[in-house]
């Protein structure tokens, strides 16, 4: 068992916690900004409850993180009552967040000079992969902190992978972005090409999933898009914070990606019929409307 913290409680961050509690056995501290929300943990969980990210952290083995984006995460690690200023010796802290590559690097830089480690690790596998405990975690920094992490990390994860130096979690979760951006508008154009072509589209996917065309996506999301429903996954505008970071990444790097950025402006279509909430297979209502 070791002494573990958890700092953000959103649809990702509270069932991950409440696994390194339940699955893992670990003696858990939670904070979060909305003190509710932790309060609403610790009673359903056991566990403790932190005011801030600092006291969250305080003698902590592990300090866990998930939260919404680079500003968040800088707030909850070097801001006023951060929990880098309370890390020990030793310790290391996983990140969560689907942040930029070039904060990971900030941070793994910060905990080297405070002599502990920080692994960027971005999850995939949405909610119903948080609450389940079958997240794939994509992992950046030093081998000896991930080995050390490993174990405990396990408790919420189906897989997790070393992907390389401070950066490379970040950068492969971008790669995963921008695969599932493809995928999610292939499966979307050829669900209303099969709607207006008159065919049954139970049908067809039953057909094609077996083949080629098959993913995770035509799999678990074609039958609440043919029914135009749209509260099953990640939201529109988390999508659109990600792509966002896609696409900075290549300006940087010099990587072509026409077809994200066209995708990244279809959620803005998405967003701006109101389907900021929507779930990212609502690709779809934009064809349809």
């Amino acid at each position: 068992m070791a002494s573990v913290a958890f700092l953000g409680l959103g649809v990702m961050g509270y069932p991950m916690a409440g696994h390194l509690r339940n699955k893992g056995g670990h003696d858990v501290t939670v904070y979060n900004r909305t003190r509710a929300k932790a309060e609403k943990w610790v009673a359903q969980h056991g566990g403790k409850l932190a005011l801030t990210p600092a006291e969250a952290a305080e003698g902590k083995d592990f300090v866990f993180s998930c939260v919404g984006n680079d500003d968040d995460l800088r707030s909850v690690t070097t801001g006023a009552n951060g929990a880098f200023a309370a890390m020990k010796k030793g310790s290391v802290f996983i990140d969560n967040t689907t942040a930029s590559a070039e904060v990971a690097r900030e941070l793994d830089e910060a905990a080297r000079k405070a002599g502990f480690s920080f692994l960027d690790a971005p999850v995939s596998g949405g909610q119903a992969g948080a609450e389940n405990g079958v997240l794939t975690v994509m992992v950046g920094g030093d081998e000896a902190a991930f080995d050390k992490a490993r174990p405990v990390i396990d408790s919420y994860a189906r897989m997790v992978g070393l992907m390389g130096s401070a950066g490379a979690g970040q950068l492969t979760k971008m790669i995963n972005q921008i695969c599932i951006a493809g995928l999610v508008q292939g499966l979307a154009e050829g669900i209303h090409f099969g709607k207006k072509a008159g065919l049954d589209i139970e049908k067809v996917v039953e057909v094609i999933s077996k083949g080629a065309a098959g993913s995770w996506q035509m799999e678990n999301r074609h039958k609440t898009m043919n029914a135009g429903k749209y509260e099953f996954g990640f939201a529109v505008d988390w999508m659109r914070k990600d792509l966002g970071i896609c696409l900075a990444e290549a300006n940087r790097n010099g990587a072509k990606l026409p077809v994200t950025a066209l995708i990244d402006q279809f959620y803005k279509d998405v967003q701006d019929m109101g389907g900021k909430r929507w779930d990212t297979s609502s690709l779809l209502a934009r064809l349809e409307k």
